[in-house]
């Protein structure tokens, strides 16, 4: 558990570096974009590679993965319909709209965001005796632009730099524990358990993209986010190939 809670520091550790970076330098328009179209592409590829595939194989054709698939998409579709009634439904825009929402709204809506991939990272230790560096690669790569636009949308809406740090390493934290969850509370589960989680966490990852990520990509990179998304897909499967 140790292991998984330490892999998981790492991996979300990139939530603190590109909070720290949009405190210090202004990352916003295409470039933004950009940078979060190539997140979720990394992310994507993960998915595919790393939780479905890697769930088919464990279940051996039983039918989880499609069962795990879609619960993870509802669990996350109504959890962040919950969030958005709290005010946390603009917490990675980068343009300030955060001002409307409430803090617990947005503090609550980004542990959402970061929950399924932080445990994916214990499953992975769990399930491959070691983590999966593209599973790795990927959260890494994916938190840093989702860090830099909310950051830079709440320091327009009035948060002062401390306290969006403190959000970060709170956030930081907290899927450190989630990635020693994954690891310590599926140790002697079953096999079709494994792959129900791994393609449940796989579903909440893709409606996240979809709800959150992409929308907020396209806004501000354009036609140009589909290279991106390609490239980051590209990058994380050639990760994968080496493993």
């Amino acid at each position: 558990m140790a292991e998984a809670f330490g892999w998981g520091a790492v991996a979300s550790s990139s939530l603190i570096i590109g909070g720290l970076l949009a405190l210090r330098v202004d990352i916003r328009g295409r470039a933004l974009g950009l940078i979060m179209a190539f997140g979720a592409g990394v992310l994507i590829s993960a998915v595919s590679f790393e939780l479905v595939e890697e769930a088919a194989d464990t279940s051996a054709g039983n039918g989880g993965v499609a069962l795990g698939l879609f619960a993870g998409c509802l669990a996350f579709f109504v959890g962040d319909q919950l969030i958005d009634r709290l005010g946390g439904g603009e917490r990675k825009s980068s343009l300030g709209r955060q001002q409307g929402g409430s803090p617990l709204g947005i503090v609550l809506g980004i542990v959402l965001d970061g929950i399924p991939e932080s445990i994916v990272i214990g499953l992975t230790i769990l399930t491959g005796g070691g983590v999966a560096a593209a599973m790795l690669v990927a959260v890494f790569l994916s938190n840093l632009p989702e860090a830099i636009a909310a950051t830079s949308g709440l320091s327009i809406s009035g948060w002062q730099g401390r306290r969006i740090v403190g959000l970060w390493v709170l956030i930081a934290v907290v899927s450190s524990l989630a990635a020693g969850l994954g690891y310590g509370a599926f140790g002697d589960a079953s096999p079709r358990t494994i792959a129900f989680v791994l393609s449940f966490a796989g579903g909440a990852i893709l409606t996240m993209l979809a709800e959150t990520m992409m929308p907020e990509a396209f806004e501000h990179g354009h036609k140009l986010v589909g290279v991106f998304t390609t490239l980051g897909f590209a990058l994380a499967f050639f990760v994968s190939s080496l493993e």
